[in-house]
């Protein structure tokens, strides 16, 4: 036990640029806090001691803002930042190395007794407010955009951003990344593949003779063939 404490201790070091102390840590740090009582919560739950289970872990989610189910089962060095509001559900499970914002909820779908929470890989980073919902699997060194709503499963790799959760790049690598707010914009890189293509078509009109502000009738049936034929030839988006 006193291990996994110096350990979670030494990732807070590396990974939040306001720590200062590791006494500092030991004492103010809510994420940590959470995540040590769920440890022996989990203690009594594995053990069939329900009850006294539940209770710890009220106790801890009255003293640090953090709910943790239990039941979840949770991997080494995972790092809650903050934290208040966080949510993990009776069937998630967490990897190792892996960084937490706030108000982040690893959230069930069904009200039938089976896995119903998310299942994360190692190396992931979650940004604040961030929801992933139902028995879908992230996979390692995956990084989630604040405020995402997730709904499918993602490969390794992936960053996912949006509402619903779009996976927009496949090649993110493991490392300490706190960066979880400078994402990409898929709507705005559609709008923009959608304007350039259209710059495209109209650059392709001009090159057949044909004025796109002053088309005569009879030469525009003359093109009729040819202009179908760009269109029917475009690549789309």
């Amino acid at each position: 036990m006193f291990e996994r404490v110096k350990e979670d201790i030494k990732m807070v070091m590396l990974r939040d640029p306001a720590a200062r102390s590791k006494l500092e840590i030991f004492l103010t740090y809510p994420g940590l806090h959470a995540i040590w009582l769920y440890k022996i919560a989990h203690s009594l739950w594995t053990g069939n001691h329900h009850f006294w289970a539940g209770i710890l872990s009220a106790l801890a989610r009255f003293f640090t803002g953090i709910e943790i189910h239990p039941g979840a089962k949770i991997g080494r060095r995972v790092f809650i930042d903050h934290g208040m509001g966080v949510v993990i559900g009776e069937t998630a499970e967490v990897g190792d190395d892996v960084l937490i914002y706030q108000g982040v909820v690893l959230g069930g779908t069904s009200l039938e007794r089976k896995k119903r929470h998310p299942t994360l890989g190692n190396g992931i980073v979650i940004g604040a407010g961030a929801k992933i919902i139902g028995n879908i699997t992230i996979g390692n060194c995956s990084k989630i955009g604040a405020g995402s709503v997730v709904l499918k499963s993602a490969p390794m790799g992936s960053t996912v951003v949006g509402i619903p959760g779009k996976n927009v790049k496949e090649e993110r690598k493991c490392a300490i990344d706190l960066d979880h707010g400078e994402l990409p914009d898929p709507i705005a890189e559609v709008i923009k593949l959608i304007l350039e293509r259209q710059d495209e078509l109209e650059n392709q009109i001009k090159a057949l003779g044909i004025s796109t502000t002053n088309i005569g009738v009879n030469e525009l049936l003359e093109k009729k063939s040819e202009i179908e034929k760009i269109f029917s030839e475009g690549s789309g988006i």
